[in-house]
């Protein structure tokens, strides 16, 4: 096969998972925002076949009619360069377009991009395409912590599936990786696989001698922090942690409650006794700090995290670091819209390195930089400690 059919081949298959990964829903779970930072499917089943219309066709495909002349109002996310759009908090106000005038526009642009990959394609309309793939597999990501915010918060805790496995044990002993003090390179290093511009560019970074954990923080150590008072204590916390716990008043994890004096969390496949070996899960930054100081450790910085990945396996959970999301040396914005894509976000946000459990496949890699503002949890984010 050619780079092109490859391209074609995981744009098609991309496409048909996202509408997989809503199969298991009923009709009105498609429309649900229960939290800002919560989207509806139906809005994820838009915007991300906007991204395609609004990116590629429109700017690519001779005499491209659009499927609908306001749906990029309703399906644009943040993207300022663009246009007017619907505010972040009422996509769940949209009881139209209905659900199935969603998944027309869906095949309607797949089918329209199709026609159009079947002439010869410029390396721009490649590159777009490729970013396009995977935002969709971002989305992808999103729309399983979507589901699961919005069937975790439905009085019945309703199950999405039996076979969806959120919890896959390290059976091994903890043990420390030291690390030796000493220069190392930092972010992705092949221009021709993809890559985001928040990974580059490559760049030297000194580290002191330090040691990181071989597993990741497990349900049961992190009950041991709850039994301790850690909740109660402001010693292990920020201020501003400190100010969040007061104000929310968790005692938990997301998802976790406390049945018949015993723990349970709700996962994909319902309501479970908690399991005591799995790592813990949908934890912010201010309790994944608060943790760490409560047991004598810390968290790694990313360079850290970077720098030892491959002496220790990752990928079940967004592990919290304690760096910041900034810009690399001489990080510049792609012009346009792209460039709205990542950079403006670089203030205020805590990095998380790995992926987790509801990553898609082959879009996660150890340069990949996500981020999130310290208080949000929804996410399968976990802790690895450091010393």
């Amino acid at each position: 096969m050619t780079i092109t059919d490859n391209l074609i081949l995981l744009f098609t298959e991309t496409r048909q998972y996202t509408e997989t990964l809503c199969k298991p829903l009923e009709l009105e779970d498609y429309v649900i925002q229960p939290e800002l930072d919560v989207s509806p499917p139906k809005w994820h089943l838009g915007h991300t076949t906007w991204f395609y219309e609004e990116f590629i066709l429109k700017h690519h495909k001779p005499n491209y009619k659009l499927f609908h002349k306001d749906f990029a109002f309703a399906f644009n996310s943040y993207y300022e360069g663009i246009g007017k759009r619907i505010v972040r908090s009422a996509r769940g106000n949209m009881s139209r377009p209905s659900v199935a005038h969603v998944y027309d526009y869906r095949h309607y642009v797949t089918n329209e991009l199709k026609d159009l990959l079947k002439g010869n394609i410029s390396e721009e309309i490649k590159n777009l395409l490729l970013m396009g793939v995977h935002h969709e597999k971002q989305h992808q990501e999103l729309l399983m912590t979507d589901i699961k915010f919005i069937l975790g918060n439905n009085p019945f805790q309703p199950k999405y599936n039996d076979t969806f496995i959120e919890n896959t044990i390290e059976d091994i002993e903890q043990k420390w990786i030291s690390i030796e003090e000493g220069i190392y390179e930092i972010g992705h290093e092949n221009p021709k696989t993809f890559h985001y511009d928040n990974e580059v560019n490559r760049h030297k970074v000194y580290l002191h001698n330090y040691a990181i954990s071989n597993k990741l923080v497990t349900n049961g150590e992190y009950l041991n922090f709850i039994n301790a008072g850690g909740y109660k204590d402001f010693n292990f916390w920020h201020m501003e942690g400190w100010e969040w716990v007061k104000q929310q008043q968790p005692n938990h994890p997301m998802y976790w409650h406390n049945v018949d004096d015993k723990w349970h969390h709700y996962t994909l496949q319902g309501l479970q006794a908690l399991d005591m070996d799995a790592p813990v899960k949908h934890i912010s930054y201010f309790e994944a700090f608060a943790y760490a100081q409560w047991s004598g450790f810390r968290l790694p910085t990313e360079f850290e995290w970077e720098a030892a990945n491959t002496k220790f396996k990752w990928g079940q959970r967004w592990e919290w670091t304690e760096s910041a999301y900034l810009p690399y040396p001489n990080y510049k914005k792609a012009e346009g819209a792209i460039g709205e894509y990542n950079g403006k976000f670089m203030v205020n946000q805590k990095v998380l390195r790995g992926g987790s459990v509801v990553t898609p496949v082959n879009h996660t890699r150890p340069t990949y930089r996500n981020f999130f503002h310290a208080q949000l949890r929804w996410q399968f984010t976990g802790i690895r400690l450091a010393k």
